[in-house]
């Protein structure tokens, strides 16, 4: 990373539809990535071979873990083991931080 800090609000963009990632931050503890799902976009249901971590940066949406609904609003931290099944939807364009550890 060539800087030390990253204002999340300046690089979200939404496509019409669909589903824009970008990386954050690669390294050899984990990765951070920013999602950003227009509205009434789904990921469905898989899983992620590491625990994690989902930071709702802004708005609204339903995410599903392990049969459990969340509501993705701004603030929302959601905890993720390894392997726990978990799906997405967008209700309004939505943009989260997915942070993944590496071991």
């Amino acid at each position: 990373m060539e800087n030390k800090w990253k204002n999340v609000s300046e690089i979200i963009n939404y496509s019409d539809e669909g589903i824009i990632s970008k990386v954050i931050e690669k390294n050899d503890v984990g990765d951070v990535t920013l999602f950003s799902m227009s509205k009434k976009t789904e990921i469905g249901e898989h899983t992620s071979t590491k625990a994690g971590y989902v930071y709702v940066v802004e708005g609204d949406g339903i995410f599903n873990l392990e049969g459990e609904e969340i509501h993705m609003k701004p603030g929302v931290l959601i905890f993720m083991s390894a392997n726990a099944k978990h799906s997405l939807c967008a209700k309004e364009d939505t943009s989260f931080i997915l942070i993944l550890n590496k071991s």
